[in-house]
């Protein structure tokens, strides 16, 4: 932010740069993990119970407890034990079942901190003729809730800023002026944002366990519940609360010698980049490059935000005593160009990993909510720049007591600005957190398309499936009566997919209008893919007719 060049040269360098390396180059996309194969395979019927029944995913998956479920065609549970190795699920029969239908539900999570369920299907001697199906195992149950977005949200924010002002105080302003009112102004703010950064992250510690492992809040008083819950959780949790607790608590007590210094920015430096090793980049690869971005991305951000608010706090004071506030706002100056440069490069790759190509950027809401971000840090870049080319050097002209009292109004207001704004970008990050990059179905590419038509009763069913590519599809059920109208039943449809190999269990079917619903589906591998339709068009019927497509391999 620093230099000869001229003001718009400048601004320019700086959009293009943010634009064009935050969004970096495409690579592969991280994803939740995906079932690819299973032992027996979805539908099997099998001479003898087998002793083990393995789930095979595409990436390393951690159990959670009371995960696995294995009911009878009656709906009874059968005794069994789970244990996850690796990229393996493997359920153990601890009790001999006898002839029919076998159902087993499973809940995994992914090493982004995803959970992931479904269910398998098969049979023991002959099938059942009637089973009852245990209850939806859909995608919907593994949706972040909007709390935990919420309380991700104010943690982070807290965070940067709790942490940004530690540093702020210790590295910008000079030791002599870190006095009075000054520090009093810094130590309050800093104070307020660290208890909602305790208090958001250890509220989000409960509700991510709810999240990951899918139990209610009654779930939560059992000691297995906590013990499933991953080391790192808890470690990330410990050295964000104790991390800003210590490093605020120094800051606002005693003399700041300067060992006090070293630790307080040691242990908020801690706190801000622990986070990185959770979430998204523990998925993307390699994991090193990735989380280190991460760490340098948060450092960066807490430095900027810190920093702006910072100064907005004390620049009015500073401006009482002569040319402190020039030489506060030129290191500010200098550390924000290294924190610029920072965030571009870290925002490159982490962009690069983790969304993994330019059409995933407008194709997926991970990817628009992360262009949305950009465009937030690009206005703050135009707001930096207009302080740092045109209300700084009035500042530093002003000679005269009222003149440079007007102009620190000015410039507080703005960075006033450019800190609202940074802080609308962390609010999109508190839910990025939780979303999954993986390209959805809702922007797959429709021109193929495969339609199968079928009849439920006096109902006439027209299923479609596009893009008949193993990945992200779109699934879309229409419902019309013998007259060719939009028909409703007693309750909405409900609907299977499986292969030979996987069983994706019930589909979760959004109405899109009258007799019409849709749903995401990723499907993880090619072959022939069955859709199962079933309907209560009475109060006693409940017709049910099975569809296929085939599916070609990921171009």
């Amino acid at each position: 932010m620093i230099g000869r060049r001229s003001p718009a040269r400048a601004l320019l360098v700086l959009l293009v740069a943010v634009a064009g390396l935050l969004l970096g180059s495409a690579g592969p996309a991280g994803a939740h993990s995906t079932l690819i194969g299973s032992d027996p395979a979805e539908g099997a019927v099998l001479d003898a119970a087998p002793e083990r029944i393995r789930f095979t995913f595409d990436e390393a998956v951690a159990g959670v407890p009371d995960g696995v479920r294995v009911l009878d065609a009656e709906g009874s549970p059968v005794a069994s034990s789970a244990a996850v190795a690796g990229t393996e699920l493997a359920v153990t029969l601890t009790e001999q079942p006898g002839p029919g239908t076998l159902v087993v539900v499973w809940r995994v999570v992914s090493e982004d901190g995803h959970p992931v369920s479904g269910s398998l299907t098969f049979s023991v001697g002959a099938p059942s003729a009637d089973v009852t199906l245990p209850p939806s195992t859909s995608s919907a149950s593994t949706r972040a809730p909007v709390a935990l977005s919420l309380v991700r949200w104010v943690g982070y924010g807290g965070l940067l800023l709790s942490t940004g002002l530690v540093a702020f105080a210790l590295l910008v302003v000079p030791a002599g002026e870190l006095t009075g009112r000054l520090r009093s102004r810094l130590v309050s703010v800093a104070r307020a944002a660290a208890v909602a950064t305790v208090v958001a992250w250890l509220l989000g510690l409960p509700l991510t366990v709810l999240y990951q492992l899918g139990g209610g809040v009654g779930s939560l008083a059992r000691s297995s519940t906590w013990a499933g819950v991953p080391t790192t959780e808890y470690v990330v949790t410990a050295a964000v609360v104790v991390g800003t607790a210590v490093g605020v608590g120094l800051l606002g007590h005693g003399s700041l010698t300067r060992p006090r210094r070293l630790v307080a920015l040691g242990a908020t430096a801690v706190a801000v980049v622990a986070p990185a090793l959770t979430g998204h980049t523990r998925a993307a690869s390699p994991e090193v490059l990735v989380v280190g971005a991460d760490m340098l991305h948060l450092l960066a951000g807490s430095i900027w935000l810190g920093g702006l608010v910072g100064l907005a706090l004390t620049l009015r004071d500073l401006a009482e005593r002569g040319e402190v506030a020039a030489h506060v706002l030129a290191r500010f100056s200098a550390v924000a160009a290294g924190v610029l440069v920072a965030l571009v490069a870290a925002g490159s790759v982490l962009a690069w990993r983790i969304i993994g190509s330019w059409d995933a950027l407008v194709s997926t809401g991970y990817g628009r909510l992360l262009l949305a971000k950009v465009a937030l840090a690009l206005v703050a870049v135009a707001i930096a720049a207009w302080n740092r080319y045109r209300l700084v050097p009035e500042l530093r002209a002003s000679t005269r007591h009222r003149t440079r009292r007007a102009g620190a109004d000015l410039l507080v207001r703005s960075l006033g600005a450019e800190a609202a704004v940074l802080a609308v970008a962390l609010a999109i990050t508190g839910f990025l957190v939780d979303r999954s990059p993986q390209v959805e179905a809702s922007a797959v590419d429709r021109a193929r398309e495969g339609v199968q038509t079928a009849s439920l009763g006096d109902v006439d069913v027209q299923a479609r499936l596009a893009p008949l590519t193993a990945g992200p599809n779109a699934v879309t059920i229409e419902l019309r009566d013998a007259a060719g109208e939009p028909f409703e039943g007693f309750d909405a449809p409900r609907a299977r997919l499986a292969s030979d190999q996987v069983d994706l269990g019930p589909v979760p079917l959004t109405n899109a209008g009258p007799g019409t619903y849709t749903a995401e589906v990723v499907l993880p591998s090619a072959g022939t893919w069955r859709l199962q339709v079933s309907l209560r068009t009475s109060e006693f019927d409940n017709p049910v007719t099975t569809v296929e497509f085939r599916v070609d391999a990921s171009s």
